[in-house]
């Protein structure tokens, strides 16, 4: 396997990224300068120093230098500990914070469920799941399900919703999903602000 075909390989596992598109990427890097490569390079290797992982939620965020243990979203004082978001992935989260419709914590599960699959805990975060709800169970009143609506992210949602089943029901904590305005099929992160609004407003 040539260097070509090495490359091609390490773009076709980014999400989203088809053999194609990956081998477009590997020719679009061979057309540009030293210069350029040099420069991306180097940024990887600096993104990889300075990211951490937030020990709340799980999302990635860069350390101001303090190697804090807590991304800003969720050390922020000012938002609602009463209602936590769960959602699949950083994206996702970034793209429901950025619209400024949701003032709650949230959890990042880190993935969706295969609908055929039976080592599932090693798939998603839900044991941290259950650790975190348990610890912040005296001011948690509704956990929302916000993944995409396809089959993978509805079979998510079922498999979560059983697994919280107990704990919801000794915690009196609601449990609900995102309802209508996203369309099926609807990945989360690509969804516009109105879009992402009215399927929080409609949550069941």
């Amino acid at each position: 396997m040539n260097i070509i075909e090495k490359l091609t390989e390490i773009f076709k596992e980014f999400p989203g990224i088809g053999e194609r598109q990956a081998k477009r990427f590997v020719y679009f890097l061979m057309s540009k300068n030293g210069e350029y490569s040099e420069s991306l390079t180097a940024l990887i290797k600096e993104l990889k120093k300075d990211s951490l992982q937030c020990s709340e939620c799980f999302r990635f965020f860069i350390s101001s230098g303090k190697r804090e243990k807590v991304c800003e979203i969720c050390a922020d004082k000012n938002s609602d500990s009463s209602s936590l978001l769960v959602v699949e992935k950083d994206s996702d989260l970034e793209s429901v914070h950025k619209s400024r419709i949701y003032n709650g914590k949230y959890f990042i599960l880190g993935g969706l469920v295969p609908i055929v699959e039976k080592n599932t805990k090693r798939k998603i975060r839900i044991e941290e799941l259950l650790e975190k709800i348990k610890r912040n169970s005296k001011n948690l009143k509704e956990i929302i399900l916000a993944f995409s609506l396809n089959l993978e992210g509805n079979h998510t949602d079922l498999y979560v919703r059983n697994q919280l089943k107990e704990i919801s029901k000794e915690f009196n904590i609601k449990i609900s999903s995102l309802g209508r305005g996203l369309s099926t099929g609807t990945e989360l992160e690509y969804s516009d602000n109105d879009t992402l609004k009215n399927a929080l407003k409609n949550r069941q």
